[in-house]
């Protein structure tokens, strides 16, 4: 299928724009911001080993799943040893050393850091009869595979994360020190590495559970997936819909990262595949640069948040609350909707107030011959949707779709061999995509082992209550200040670190405050707490637009050649939809489709959308005409500033309102909308008076 996308990029819509996009560079842009792309690209006899040890992974897993007879300790530290052994392979100690090298330390590193692992197996069902009776080897085994996890994601993962795995390991040892709620009994090294290490409750919990079944399932449909060249066809499917529209290349941008959120999980992989192409044609048809770059970063970044596949933190969120991964899946499809369409209006609205028209018809491909060509490429989403919506689990839905793709490819090669071409998949391309989807997981499953380490010690000290109670002391009660304070920390530990990591750290650390603070003391349903997690998802996710770091921003400034913190700024304004909707449905869980209507959950879209279209008129400062009840009358400049000021206030507030699912404030924001319309439509009559 490769040939296929070879074929796409000689169009003249693409020919125009390859003086700025090289392919070269956007490779390296990716390394530097994306320590997951910065992995060695090995030669000679070290390839050979990087391959045979990948596509071993990933038949492992397969088989681990299908015949579901190895006890699940089993599978999950088998994960973590090939795990270990590939992330010493292809990630080197820095970024900013060569990655055609293996140094020696490395290898030794790869097998210690698996070794580890193959001692819990090998000695499996020994140290489950001794029943909690650890040896000295078994503790010094534990220590040094908890040391080389740290070092492994210190690499891939990040600091963040490693520092705070790390302070809640010291606090299991001198919380019998600390004064007030931090207080327990305190442990010692044996217990805590035993428990971190060979129990359920620490590194082999639940994160890596999930890692080891379904989300590399889901990893290697979306390697299939980007192998069969779907990225391109979304972008030319959506260049047919809507390139010719006024503005058309940045709602191409919209929609097309929406639809690759789908297949990546990675903000900046996505801002700098698709934004390569969108981002040169929105600058050429006269979009600034900083916007340019930032509708991109904005979109690729609520990638994540698009059904049906949405990132790996989506089925850890599932797993965590104890609902069917469909249930997650519902709950985002009307803040999903929000998140795109106040990215969508803004484009709509800036394009108007600059007077940009679309694409020449003349570059746009027609959408009938291109769905009909190259359609197929959507059957294997089709496959997965119609599962999860028949009620079977992620794993089969997964499995299906991966079927669907073999078949799929196996038919279109025989039909290129039927005709005399060379086929479009291939053995090469088999063990391309197995590659990927093995170095693909290592980040995730190093953020779920991390994320174990805390829950581990959450679960051995009682901190989580702990910490919940405190910071509903800290908010003095108040549902808003915690939420502020959830929001705060969720994008500080959001900034640099991945979302699967993220996710974890604040649904563990935050997400039992949220519910503490709406529930009490009463226990509430795996449904009822899933609007805590989604809360720390959203904001999870939004860091990656949010100044000061903000990969997203700086990967769509660097591609677009503007200034980073301005474009930070300006898709932290076109995002500003995820700022908004988690605290909605915190207040009114309808909006995540929780014991709601098909009637009520249509007048919640319906209002929602007009309240994010006054909201990005507010932000944008333009609607019909430009904000500013005083703007046709000979009045200073200064005046006129205020009375625009007042007037963007007011379709926020209307915006506001709208969105507040509750029919008092719909009703009051949708006649305050309608009569600042009413107000600008004469208003730009009579400017053309």
């Amino acid at each position: 299928m490769s040939d296929e996308v070879e074929n796409t990029k000689e169009s003249p819509l693409v020919e125009s724009l390859l003086p700025t996009t090289n392919e070269d560079e956007m490779k390296a842009l990716m390394k530097d911001l994306d320590r997951e792309q910065a992995y060695r690209e090995h030669k000679c006899w070290r390839q050979y080993i990087t391959v045979l040890v990948s596509v071993a992974f990933c038949i492992f897993q397969l088989y681990a799943t299908l015949s579901g007879s190895i006890p699940a300790q089993l599978v999950r530290a088998s994960h973590l040893a090939f795990v270990q052994f590939l992330a010493f392979l292809l990630f080197p100690a820095l970024k900013r050393l060569p990655k055609n090298t293996l140094p020696l330390y490395d290898v030794i590193l790869a097998f210690i850091g698996s070794g580890c692992w193959c001692y819990y197996i090998i000695n499996f069902e020994t140290i489950v009869r001794r029943a909690g009776a650890y040896t000295m080897l078994d503790i010094a085994v534990g220590i040094v595979g908890i040391i080389v996890l740290f070092e492994s994601c210190r690499r891939i993962v990040g600091l963040p994360i490693m520092i705070i795995a790390g302070a809640f390991i010291l606090y299991a040892f001198i919380g019998k020190y600390l004064p007030g709620f931090l207080n327990h009994r305190g442990y010692k090294l044996a217990r805590v590495v035993s428990h971190l290490y060979y129990t359920t409750e620490g590194i082999m919990g639940t994160p890596i559970g999930a890692c080891s079944t379904f989300i590399f399932l889901f990893i290697l449909f979306g390697a299939f997936l980007e192998k069969t060249g779907i990225g391109q066809f979304f972008i030319d499917t959506c260049n047919a819909i809507a390139g010719g529209a006024s503005g058309g290349p940045a709602k191409v941008a919209v929609l097309s990262s929406a639809l690759l959120g789908t297949v990546s999980g990675s903000s900046v992989s996505n801002t700098v595949g698709s934004g390569s192409f969108t981002i040169p044609m929105m600058k050429k048809l006269g979009y600034r640069g900083e916007f340019a770059g930032a509708v991109e970063a904005a979109a690729s970044t609520g990638g994540q948040l698009m059904p049906p596949i949405m990132g790996a933190a989506a089925f850890l969120m599932a797993e965590s609350v104890g609902v069917p991964y469909l249930t997650v899946v519902k709950a985002a499809i009307i803040p999903a909707l929000l998140y795109f369409a106040g990215i969508f209006i803004t484009v709509h609205l800036e394009a108007h107030k600059l007077g940009l028209k679309g694409l020449p018809k003349e570059e746009i491909p027609r959408f009938l011959p291109l769905f009909l060509s190259r359609g197929y490429m959507i059957l294997p989403l089709i496959v997965i949707i119609f599962f999860l919506c028949s009620g079977k689990t992620a794993t089969y839905s997964a499995l299906m779709g991966i079927v669907s793709i073999i078949v799929i490819a196996i038919a279109v090669s025989f039909v290129d061999v039927a005709k005399g071409k060379k086929p479009r998949f291939t053995l090469n391309d088999l063990i391309d995509v197995l590659c990927a989807a093995a170095r693909g997981v290592i980040s995730v499953a190093i953020a779920c082992g991390m994320a174990g380490i805390i829950i581990g010690v959450v679960t051995l000290t009682g901190l989580g209550l702990k910490l919940g109670a405190g910071l509903v002391a800290l908010a003095h009660g108040k549902l808003f200040i915690t939420l502020i304070l959830t929001m705060i920390s969720s994008i500080i530990l959001g900034m640099g670190a991945p979302t699967t990591a993220n996710y974890l750290i604040t649904s563990t650390i935050t997400a039992g405050a949220i519910v503490r603070c709406v529930y009490g003391a009463v226990t509430p349903t795996p449904e009822q707490l899933l609007p805590a997690h989604m809360f720390a998802f959203y904001f999870g996710i939004i860091a990656d637009v949010t100044p000061p770091v903000a990969l997203a921003a700086i990967a769509g400034a660097a591609i677009a050649k503007a200034r980073p913190m301005r474009t930070a700024v300006n898709a932290t304004k076109l995002a500003i939809g995820a700022f908004i909707v988690p605290y909605m449905f915190i207040y009114n869980p309808q909006m995540l489709m929780i014991g709601s209507s098909a009637v009520s959950i249509l007048g919640i879209t319906v209002t929602a959308l007009l309240g994010m279209f006054g909201i990005s008129v507010g932000l944008e400062g333009y609607a019909f005409a430009h904000t500013g009840f005083l703007n046709n009358f000979n009045v200073s400049s200064k005046v006129k500033r205020t009375f625009s000021l007042a007037e963007r206030f007011l379709f926020i507030a209307a915006g506001l309102c709208c969105i507040d699912p509750k029919p008092a404030t719909d009703i009051f924001g949708l006649c305050l909308i309608v009569l600042l319309i009413l107000v600008q439509i004469l208003r730009k009559k009579r400017s053309l008076q």
